[in-house]
């Protein structure tokens, strides 16, 4: 298993299975098991996904030693500030039937982060947590994150497929020593799939194009974690390992870059709104 090191020296396996909106409990532990089958060792949730406690289920059932697993879920706006933040975190870990968690995550850069984060830097630095990081910061607000706290965030995950690229963002996280996870890899777009530049490249390789799409991410560095609940296409999406895509076809995929979101701006008003007034009681 190829895996990244993290700016604190944690090793993170470079390809994971997601589960968001897989709200089926059952259909969520029984394409955890699959992955986990399959060789995946890095599984991605959030308290926000509902599904936890399903999570928690397939990796006590799987067999395979706790240290041999990556396990990150995340810590969404309502749970905010330091002691809700601390409170989150011990539901998530009982959800997840977990001692310990390899990586915790802020979900969303709105709310008390300040609180939030010195809560998760205690229970890093107590070793409950061995990463910690955030997801959908944009430079400014990681910026921002970075230079008032103690512990820079070793991951930042973030939207980006080949429509959306955020080469700027990537140059900018390098520097600043925090590790790029892509989510959304497919741009929530089964269009994506037809792609005519994306299939002639992909047949070249005698590949899908979703898996096209994930080892181009992989070669640029970046983590991935798609989501799927068909056991064949999570065994599809594992196989990326075995070809590599030529400098040529990295530069072209380029060109498909529109330098926009395809799925959900986090600077617009409204949808900030949304986030923050959006509630889940488990």
């Amino acid at each position: 298993m190829q895996k990244v090191k993290l700016n604190n020296g944690v090793e993170m396996p470079i390809i994971g299975l997601g589960v968001f909106q897989v709200s089926d409990l059952v259909e969520c532990e029984r394409s955890v098991s699959d992955a986990i089958q399959s060789g995946y060792r890095l599984i991605d949730t959030a308290s926000a996904y509902m599904n936890e406690e399903a999570v928690g289920r397939a990796i006590k059932k799987s067999g395979v030693n706790r240290e041999e697993l990556f396990i990150t879920t995340k810590l969404w706006i309502q749970d905010s500030g330091y002691e809700n933040a601390k409170k989150a975190f011990e539901k998530s870990l009982k959800r997840l039937q977990l001692d310990y968690l390899d990586l915790y995550l802020i979900h969303q850069p709105y709310g008390d982060i300040y609180g939030s984060w010195r809560a998760m830097e205690e229970l890093y630095k107590e070793g409950r947590i061995r990463a910690i990081g955030v997801s959908n910061f944009y430079p400014d607000r990681l910026m921002d994150l970075i230079v008032h706290n103690d512990i820079v965030p070793a991951v930042n995950q973030i939207e980006n497929h080949p429509f959306f690229q955020q080469q700027e963002a990537q140059a900018f996280l390098k520097i600043q020593g925090v590790h790029l996870q892509a989510w959304s890899q497919f741009a929530q777009d089964s269009t994506i799939f037809n792609n005519e530049l994306l299939k002639s490249i992909a047949d070249k390789y005698q590949k899908s194009v979703a898996q096209l799409i994930l080892r181009w991410l992989v070669q640029r560095g970046i983590s991935v974690i798609p989501k799927s609940i068909k056991k064949e296409r999570i065994a599809e999406n594992f196989n990326i390992f075995d070809f590599e895509i030529s400098a040529e076809d990295m530069e072209t995929i380029k060109t498909l870059d529109t330098g926009k979101t395809t799925i959900f701006d986090h600077h617009d008003p409204a949808k900030v709104k949304f986030l923050g007034e959006y509630r889940f009681d488990i």
